[in-house]
């Protein structure tokens, strides 16, 4: 089992977007969500996405293609 942690960057149409559903849905990984910030259009959360190594690189992946801005997060910073 891996964890990824990461800020996630949303703007503009994909703020609308249904995506940690999507990313349950399509992938074998478990989100948690451990801080977030929305406005009407834009907003970012950190998050760990816990799974196979390389089930979490496909929704990684997938987050990009969806607009999502990705940043990995280094250390304690969630905590």
């Amino acid at each position: 089992m891996s964890i990824f942690r990461a800020r996630l960057k949303f703007t503009g149409e994909v703020v609308k977007e249904p995506i940690i559903y999507r990313l349950v849905k399509n992938f074998d990984v478990v989100p948690n969500l451990r801080k977030a910030l929305f406005d009407y259009d834009t907003g970012w959360v950190d998050i760990e996405i816990s799974g196979d190594f390389d089930e979490i690189e496909r929704a990684v992946k997938a987050l990009k293609e969806w607009g999502v801005e990705v940043f990995p997060i280094e250390g304690d910073v969630i905590e």
